[in-house]
């Protein structure tokens, strides 16, 4: 071992030996815990300017050190509270940075803590800092899109919280997606994704909510208005919604997409969003998704709970991507054989892998099949479902309604949402996805070539309110089973 190694290592050492002394300090009192607490952020500051705190791993161990001591165990709301204040107040980028990573991974494991900060107004700091602080640490810029989305997924946000969302934040994401389409490893692409889709769900568990007398109208759902006005500016978007939900085994993250595209496909602008390549793409994929799903005897209720409402919203996102897309034109006809005998599949596979058949799956196959390209005279697979569907117990199926607030009856969107179902499903991180286009850029930046410097508002005017009652299809909710039509 060389002497500069040597040396190295001896320094790590002297470090974690240093912090170890800081975090078992005296910690009886406030002022102590305080004084403790200030020197774990010189601590951090030190050392980053030495470049020896620099990697995510070890701003991670640096955490994970603190939230693991004694000293949090015992005093976990204060502290948690102290670095959301700052947080809040400080404009510190390391401060700032090691707040932000603390509370991630505190809320990974504690929920409480986006809890407090939703209640402590840390949404609106949030949108502001990662408008401001985007030329600034990527880590840091990073980790506060993880930590927006990892808030926003577990709880509802207020309408005033989602005000302070406007087009050019929105525009920032999407763009900041297409800057980066020709790089499969960049860190931002699963973030970013994220963000949008949460806001979208946000979007449609406020549209849900009873109209107050104090609320002046709708919220616009600004993911939607800018795909409508805009969609092919940002189809690198589209492409990764797509391979995501290719690799995606969860269950939270699956719905989070599949909402997303039942509102691109039920939206007359965005009918033709997606190339038609993608789309086969997509139908081969939620083929592929509906034979795999399995809820039958065997598994956990709500794990067999989860499967059955995931098969329920992947039905419910083929019937308008064949109907109202360029699928349904043209002659394209894509997969039409392998599309109905999936249909006879679901309604007439009770076997010994499949669970039996209930009746809003027979119901949305039966919309399904009154799809134009897909009929067929004389069809018996047409008089089976008919009779299978006399056959299964008049009573709807509570699963979907009690997990997305489906209901055959009453085709309301989901007022429990997606976030009620992801904290009960353990969900692993995919692969970033990775772009099939190139496209040509301005040397991969933005503006004046820092990312994001300069927004590229789009020349139409986008002054106009698009709120979610705007995008139901024909004046009706999504995921309405349209019953009243079968």
């Amino acid at each position: 071992m060389d002497e500069d190694t040597g040396a190295r290592l001896d320094d790590e050492q002297r470090f974690w030996q240093e912090l170890d002394g800081i975090l078992s300090a005296p910690n009886e009192t406030y002022e102590q815990i305080d004084d403790v607490l200030r020197s774990y952020l010189e601590l951090a500051a030190q050392y980053k300017e030495e470049d020896r705190l620099s990697s995510e791993y070890e701003v991670a161990r640096y955490c994970y050190c603190l939230l693991d001591a004694a000293l949090f165990q015992s005093h976990q709301d204060y502290i948690r509270r102290q670095f959301l204040y700052c947080l809040l107040q400080d404009d510190d980028v390391d401060t700032l940075h090691l707040a932000s990573a603390l509370l991630l991974f505190d809320g990974r494991t504690h929920e409480s803590a986006f809890e407090l900060m939703q209640r402590e107004g840390a949404f609106p700091r949030l949108i502001e800092l990662v408008r401001s602080r985007r030329d600034d640490s990527i880590g840091l810029h990073r980790l506060l899109l993880e930590l927006m989305y990892e808030m926003a997924r577990i709880q509802k946000l207020n309408r005033k919280d989602l005000t302070t969302v406007d087009d050019a934040f929105v525009l920032f994401l999407f763009q900041r997606i297409e800057e980066l389409s020709d790089d499969a490893d960049d860190p931002y692409h699963y973030p970013l994704i994220r963000v949008l889709l949460i806001l979208n769900e946000q979007y449609m568990c406020l549209a849900n909510e009873p109209a107050s007398p104090s609320s002046s109208g709708g919220v616009t759902n600004r993911v939607m208005k800018l795909l409508s006005a805009h969609g092919p500016l940002y189809r690198t978007f589209g492409e990764n919604l797509i391979l995501l939900l290719n690799r995606e085994a969860a269950l939270a993250p699956q719905l989070l997409i599949l909402k997303l595209l039942y509102l691109l496909f039920t939206t007359p602008t965005t009918y033709e969003y997606f190339y038609t390549n993608d789309l086969h793409v997509l139908v081969d994929v939620v083929i592929r998704n509906l034979l795999d799903l399995d809820p039958s005897v065997g598994k956990m209720d709500e794990e067999r709970d989860g499967q059955k409402a995931l098969r329920h919203t992947y039905l419910r996102v083929l019937c308008p991507l064949l109907r109202n897309t360029q699928l349904g034109r043209e002659g394209n006809n894509y997969k039409r054989e392998e599309v109905r005998k999936l249909l006879y599949l679901l309604v007439n596979g009770s076997t010994a892998h499949f669970a039996p058949v209930d009746e809003t799956v027979i119901r949305l196959v039966i919309r399904c099949k009154q799809i134009d390209w897909l009929k067929e005279e004389g069809d018996e697979q047409d008089q089976e479902i008919e009779r299978k569907l006399r056959e299964v117990a008049p009573k709807e199926s509570d699963v979907a309604k009690r997990l997305l607030g489906m209901s055959l009856v009453d085709g309301g969107v989901s007022s429990l949402s997606v976030m009620e179902v992801s904290a009960k499903v353990t969900k692993e991180k995919p692969l970033v996805p990775a772009p099939r286009r190139r496209r040509t850029k301005n040397n991969g930046t933005l503006g004046n070539g820092k990312y994001g410097a300069e927004l590229k508002v789009p020349p139409r005017d986008l002054s106009a309110s698009f709120s979610s009652d705007e995008i139901r299809e024909g004046g009706k909710s999504p995921f309405a089973d349209d019953a009243d039509e079968i």
